[in-house]
């Protein structure tokens, strides 16, 4: 099959990979839909990600398809006549221990799995697991799924869900999570910082929970895409560097709760700025390793504000995603705006890298 492999900072390469036998409890996807993602151009930027991805490796992680092949099960020892697998052909029986898995079940797999057994996941926090198992490959033909993210986030979709809607669950599954950290509830007004794909998904949810939204961000596309998915107010910054003054200039800023999904020192600082009296702050964007910030702490202290910083998904909130997807809340159509064959994907982050404001591509791995 053909894959994008990840080889360093800004080296990636279009590869035919050997398809690989599967392990007990695995399966194999074939991708009928992947999409970028701005951690991936932070990957691929940096040439790695310490949590997800060490080079050299598969590359992407948003992806939904169609289950091709189905291991073995994991209570039954293999036999060395097995082959290391067992492939099920489709309206054949899956083996004891993957029987709710079938070839030609439509899928979509969150990019992680949780151990289940730390300290962290015993109090449902699972995001913070200390042994996160993460799946990268999306940028493929197909791709295996380990065992443990089959058992925890391998989701079944409804027949009339679209691939490419499924594919956002996992950037979708972590705004879950903020807002749940954030418990947003109608009437607060919300200030989200950046209009990328997380921003633009925090505006939807944002407006779902019935919030007054404003967003501050560049790219015209991207704040038009603001607009329609229910902000009241956009603020483009792009011509104006100090983030708090633009806002300030725009509007009357009384916001109850801010939220940072940009990922950069200055933005963090002007959240901060930018909150009200007894305000909350979500640092959801992630700076780089070793960046450090600085805060006005009698602004913090004597204000009364909240600062919290939300991380990556649980299983449930994955699962809630999967909901508000398939209940149209959010649809590919509000966030992919392009699309792009596999062979061609280095010029696209290359591209990306220097600024092109694409919302989100969908890349097609079979050309």
């Amino acid at each position: 099959m053909k894959a994008a492999i990840l080889y360093g900072q800004e080296q990636i390469r279009i590869e035919e990979v050997a398809d690989r036998p599967l392990q007990p409890g695995e399966v194999r996807i074939d991708i009928q839909a992947a999409l970028t993602c701005g951690t991936d151009l932070k990957v691929f930027k940096r040439g790695y990600h310490a949590k997800m991805i060490v080079p050299p490796a598969a590359f992407g992680h948003e992806l939904a398809g169609v289950i091709s092949e189905v291991g073995a099960p994991l209570t039954q020892s293999l036999s060395p006549l097995a082959g290391e697998r067992v492939a099920v052909r489709p309206g054949k029986t899956v083996p004891e221990g993957l029987r709710e898995w079938r070839v030609g079940d439509r899928v979509v797999a969150a990019n992680s799995a949780p151990c289940g057994t730390c300290c962290y996941c015993r109090q449902g926090q699972e995001n913070l697991c200390d042994d996160l198992l993460f799946l990268n490959g999306a940028y493929a033909e197909s791709i295996v799924v380990p065992a443990r993210l089959v058992e925890k986030n391998l989701l079944r979709l409804k027949p009339e869900t679209d691939f490419r809607d499924a594919a956002l669950i996992e950037p979708l599954g972590c705004v879950v999570q903020g807002v749940e950290d954030l418990k947003l509830r109608a009437g607060q007004r919300v200030l989200v910082i950046g209009s990328g794909p997380i921003g633009l998904m925090f505006v939807a949810l944002a407006k779902h929970s019935g919030c007054v939204v404003t967003v501050a961000g560049r790219g015209e596309n991207r704040l038009q895409a603001a607009r329609r998915l229910g902000a009241s107010q956009v603020v483009d910054i792009a011509e104006q560097p100090d983030l708090v003054k633009a806002v300030a200039t725009a509007l009357n800023p009384v916001f109850d709760v801010v939220i940072e999904a940009v990922g950069k020192p200055e933005t963090w600082e002007a959240a901060v700025q930018l909150a009200r009296k007894g305000g909350l702050v979500n640092f959801f964007g992630g700076c780089p390793s070793g960046t450090v910030v600085s805060l006005d702490t009698a602004r913090i202290h004597y204000s009364g504000l909240t600062l919290l910083a939300s991380f990556h998904h649980t299983p449930r909130t994955v699962r809630r995603a999967l909901e508000l997807i398939e209940a149209g809340v959010v649809q590919a159509g509000d966030f992919v705006d392009g699309e792009c064959p596999l062979s061609k994907l280095p010029e696209l982050f290359q591209s990306m890298a220097a600024g092109n404001r694409a919302v989100k591509t969908l890349i097609r791995v079979r050309e």
